[in-house]
């Protein structure tokens, strides 16, 4: 009986150990956009990556640090608003935080209504008629931010309960996830102001670069040269308006690394983008060195 109760003990900590803390992201309905087919997560042979489609319902996967210092990221990972790319761009960055104190929020943003498969989908539409990417993109871009700016006011309201400083929030979003973290950028009110934000290879193509707002949360942006959807020009020019707005921002503009690499390894100095968000987060107070 006693080895039975220490197996059954050692089981109920895997299972707790393993269990995903999901929050539901306030959210009202999305009016002309309608979802057909249910949310999907599968390993996408094209991109070579796991992969969401088909988010209705915005959520957000928690990622508690063992020792928490405070400072706080939600993440938009990217997928040209037809998917997300979870894992390299989501959740391997969520642990990645943790281990330096920072606690991160995996954000399912909604999308593009697809099929069995959105990459397939883009992918073909990419080659075919680009055009129609802007097209299904454009009436769902702002309900993808609502979903972004709602994250932010989540995180602060509850920020007792989730043990984070409420004035330590940032946004980092990847290439449509960048597109995303512009967005709130431009419609922030006070309440869900991000403190800082981090564009990755950000997709200027569909949110165009405007005047930094007044009282412009610091940012850094991360691209290369090679990118090869031409997103080195947009983030110069992002760069170039926080600038210009008279703020200090930073800029880490790779020579390679191309586009969608987020925590792969490509044996290139882009691949310790992160490590240099992590020093400009220090130099800038918003976190405290681990």
């Amino acid at each position: 009986m006693k080895k039975y109760a220490l197996v059954m003990l050692a089981l109920g900590m895997i299972n707790f150990s393993t269990a995903q803390e999901i929050i539901e992201v306030p959210h009202e309905k999305a009016e002309g956009v309608k979802w057909e087919s249910d949310e999907k997560a599968y390993f996408s042979d094209i991109w070579q990556n796991d992969v969401v489609t088909n988010v209705s319902v915005p959520t957000m996967q928690v990622f508690r640090p063992e020792n928490p210092n405070g400072t706080s990221v939600v993440v938009a990972p990217g997928g040209g608003l037809y998917a997300l790319s979870i894992t390299s761009e989501g959740t391997d960055v969520a642990k990645w935080l943790n281990e330096k104190g920072i606690t991160a929020f995996v954000l399912k943003y909604r999308l593009v209504p697809t099929g069995e498969d959105g990459v397939k989908e883009i992918s073909e539409e990419g080659a075919a008629n680009p055009m129609r990417i802007m097209e299904r993109v454009a009436p769902v871009m702002p309900y993808s931010i609502v979903d972004g700016l709602s994250a932010i006011d989540y995180v602060r309201t509850n920020a007792d309960a989730l043990n984070i400083d409420p004035n330590k929030i940032g946004f980092m979003g990847f290439s449509a996830g960048g597109a995303v973290t512009m967005g709130v950028a431009y419609n922030y009110s006070e309440k869900n102001r991000p403190d800082f934000l981090v564009p990755v290879y950000p997709w200027t193509t569909a949110m165009p670069v405007k005047e930094a707002p007044e009282n412009a949360p610091p940012m850094l942006i991360v691209c290369s040269t090679d990118d090869p959807l031409g997103l080195a020009t947009g983030s110069i020019e992002l760069y170039s308006s926080w600038k210009k707005g008279g703020n200090n921002p930073a800029l880490h503009m790779y020579a390679k690394g191309g586009h969608g690499y987020g925590m792969k390894k490509q044996n290139l100095p882009s691949d310790n983008w992160i490590q240099r968000f992590y020093d400009w987060s220090v130099a800038e107070g918003i976190t405290v060195p681990n």
